[in-house]
């Protein structure tokens, strides 16, 4: 079904969907050989959310707060329940979401099975270092209550399990307090990536994230703008509001020929510009700097109606000279686009069993699918960071090898015993034949 895909559109499956409406609601019966998988937005990428020839189960409904303790900021409510609402609601109050991805339109539940990362994993962590405890339901009926101290082998298993462990039905996690919607910003233009490197080793903010241009060579090779933030002080918590912009929206597929290297190649020339000095300074809204893409509509077009790639991976910092490579191999293929993003991983242990952050840099680029041209240069991307301590992130992928992934993931097999036997999606059937 159309409605039911993935945020970049491929890989295109068919696959039928079962609308939950309570969180009480029993599993719905299914034919032998068929599979169940939890649904929410589909905003990661690839297959990871797909269940191609089996079933999904739409949560979209299990969007119920159950309990707020506004003095001590900890928050339960059921798994289709949206970043976007969550923030609706403590933000007024002074709360904020402890750790957020780029979209703020994910569920609660798809924050846990893919253990999301923010621009402040070097002192946060993941999603999952914040979960108190969540609500586990298999498909036999047994419900388990998972935290670190529960039943901690299933709140491993399901913190960044993929929702292959069964669904969950609400989770509660701690907020961190804030003074007001703000955040004190600092945007440094950098050369290349070698001062992206130094940049991101005196940084003293708490949250921080490079904007690449994949397009440069030479002595600019990896140059781009390094953004980084602390929310603001209790004095700015007056007299500023975000303006009403009007939202954008892509309203159809771009045609193949609108994003191209000519084209790419100028928009990442313009937007590295764009800062004309060294460093700049101010107050910003938290929703253009936390989900700056948020506010294109349907910005997952602009890529045409073959879709696209996500390639994230992550890293160690012992071997910059490998990240160089990338960007080098990147470059020269012409196919980058104006997404390409950089984090810091901080030396904090993830709990999940299968969770992609580590100690690190993380590289995030979008590639238009080109077929197999594009199908090539990502499969020598994977061989470049399976050689060097890497891993390749599960919720940005459609097409990694089984031989790849076992390897980023030598704990798949300790995951065995925790899958439901009737849950199952098409990456991991793909990655564990």
């Amino acid at each position: 079904m159309l409605a039911y895909q993935s945020w970049n559109r491929y890989p295109s499956v068919r696959q039928k969907a079962d609308i939950l409406h309570w969180a009480t609601d029993v599993l719905p019966d299914i034919q032998q050989g068929e599979t169940l998988l939890p649904y929410g937005l589909g905003r990661s990428y690839g297959d990871v959310c797909l269940n191609q020839g089996g079933r999904i189960l739409d949560t979209q409904n299990l969007n119920h707060f159950l309990h707020f303790d506004r003095a001590k900021g900890i928050l339960r409510c059921e798994s289709g329940v949206t970043l976007a609402q969550i923030l609706s609601l403590i933000i007024p109050v002074g709360w904020f979401l402890p750790v957020t991805p780029g979209t703020q339109f994910i569920t609660l539940g798809g924050a846990v099975a893919n253990d999301v990362h923010g621009k402040n994993h070097h002192c946060a962590g993941n999603f999952g270092h914040h979960i108190r405890q969540f609500e586990l339901l298999r498909s036999d009926g047994s419900v388990y209550l998972c935290s670190p101290q529960q039943n901690p082998e299933w709140f491993r298993a399901t913190v960044g399990g993929l929702g292959l462990t069964g669904l969950m039905r609400w989770v509660e996690f701690q907020l961190i307090p804030i003074n007001n919607p703000l955040i004190e910003v600092e945007t440094v233009k950098f050369a290349n990536i070698d001062e992206f490197f130094s940049l991101s080793k005196a940084s003293a903010f708490d949250y921080s994230v490079a904007w690449l241009d994949g397009m440069a060579k030479g002595k600019s090779l990896g140059r781009g703008l390094f953004m980084q933030g602390n929310h603001a002080a209790p004095q700015w918590n007056h007299g500023y509001c975000m303006k009403n912009a009007r939202k954008l929206s892509v309203p159809i597929d771009f045609p193949g020929f609108t994003l191209n290297k000519l084209s790419i190649k100028l928009f990442n020339t313009l937007y590295y510009h764009k800062q004309i000095k060294k460093v700049s300074t101010g107050l910003a809204h938290y929703l253009p700097f936390f989900y700056p893409l948020d506010g294109v509509e349907n910005w997952n077009r602009i890529y045409g109606a073959k879709g696209f790639f996500q390639y994230q991976c992550v890293l160690p910092y012992d071997n910059p000279a490998v990240i160089k490579e990338m960007l080098k191999t990147i470059a020269n293929s012409g196919q980058a686009s104006f997404l390409g993003v950089m984090k810091v991983f901080g030396d904090i242990q993830s709990l999940g069993l299968l969770s992609f952050p580590r100690k690190g840099f993380t590289l995030a680029l979008d590639f238009r699918n080109h077929g197999e041209k594009t199908l090539r240069l990502l499969e020598a991307l994977d061989v470049m960071v399976s050689a060097n301590g890497g891993v390749v992130y599960p919720a940005k992928d459609a097409r990694m090898s089984a031989q790849h992934f076992q390897q980023f993931y030598p704990n798949w097999e300790d995951m065995l015993k925790f899958i439901d036997p009737h849950f199952s999606s098409g990456f991991w059937r793909r990655v564990t034949k």
